[in-house]
């Protein structure tokens, strides 16, 4: 069956870095979109990064610089790279995958159906 399953989520000082991991299975890997998404207590799920099958990304104009999103198609992997963490970047971080749509091509942030159960980034000052 479908799975994502998220790993690397950690407690951390600010100013720290963390490396998250997603290893998805159970359906063609390299024909989706690939995504982080996150949610902080309270607030509303909201995207981070995204991937297409050939590698393209983008990250979210708020999070340039400092998170770095990257896939391994062999591998049937995600990552995200997170440098200069801030408290404010507590939150669970999802990851999800998708299409046909995917957003470093303009696709929309809305059309992603399989989702793993979460990796939990906590940033202390």
């Amino acid at each position: 069956q479908v799975q994502l399953v998220e790993s690397g989520g950690n407690s951390v000082q600010a100013g720290g870095s963390l490396r998250l991991s997603c290893a998805a299975s159970g359906f063609a890997v390299n024909t989706y979109c690939l995504a982080w998404f996150r949610q902080a207590p309270g607030k509303e799920r909201e995207g981070v990064a995204a991937a297409d099958t050939d590698g393209k990304t983008i990250t979210v104009d708020a999070l340039k610089g400092r998170f770095t999103i990257s896939r391994d198609n062999v591998k049937n992997s995600l990552y995200l790279q997170m440098n200069s963490l801030k408290p404010e970047d507590t939150a669970t971080y999802y990851c999800a995958a998708g299409g046909p749509g995917c957003p470093p091509y303009g696709g929309s942030w809305e059309d992603f159906n399989y989702w793993g159960q979460g990796t939990q980034v906590t940033v202390s000052s």
